[in-house]
């Protein structure tokens, strides 16, 4: 009885190490991407240049990108290259969300490693931020013609995440438009 109780705790270890990896190396592919329909939500803020007011309007009239950043953000500087391959390729608008930075220092990176946003929102206090739900930086939603958040990515975009995350998300809501369509008319 002693050795079997003796080795229980191993066992336990062992089942726990197996389930672990058995779930980080299980893979996605084949199901349906998590598509969300969030209102994008009300909220006036100034764009950082120039200093006028924007709201949710922003977000209606076409497919956007809403990439959240900040200067100060390491990773947010790792992934400044792909987005202006992203911005300077046309597919889709990114518009920023400033997140809890200085103005200057913000317009200066812009300055320095060029700006793929067509407007930034500049967001000091973090307030549209903490109504999105954002965890940090950068983090990065496509927003759909009507202003609903339907995509959310947690993370430093590339072009393998944009590959593997945004664009079956972008064709699936593109076959709903299309099915939209063919059942309106």
């Amino acid at each position: 009885m002693k050795v079997t109780s003796r080795y229980l705790p191993l066992a336990v270890v062992v089942v726990m190490l197996v389930i672990i990896s058995l779930a980080m190396t299980s893979t996605q592919e084949g199901h349906a991407p998590k598509l969300e329909e969030k209102p994008m939500p009300p909220f006036s803020l100034e764009l950082l240049e120039p200093a006028v007011t924007a709201d949710e309007t922003l977000f209606t009239g076409q497919w956007q990108l809403l990439n959240v950043w900040a200067s100060w953000c390491g990773i947010c500087k790792s992934e400044h290259g792909f987005l202006m391959q992203l911005a300077h390729q046309g597919e889709v608008s990114i518009v920023g969300l400033n997140y809890r930075d200085n103005r200057q220092s913000a317009l200066r990176e812009l300055t320095q490693s060029g700006n793929p946003y067509q407007a930034v929102l500049y967001d000091p206090k973090g307030s549209l931020a903490l109504d999105l739900g954002v965890y940090g930086t950068p983090e990065s939603y496509l927003i759909d013609s009507q202003g609903m958040i339907r995509y959310r990515y947690l993370g430093a975009l590339d072009e393998g995440v944009w590959l593997r995350e945004f664009v079956p998300v972008i064709e699936l809501l593109q076959q709903e438009v299309q099915q939209e369509k063919r059942t309106n008319g």
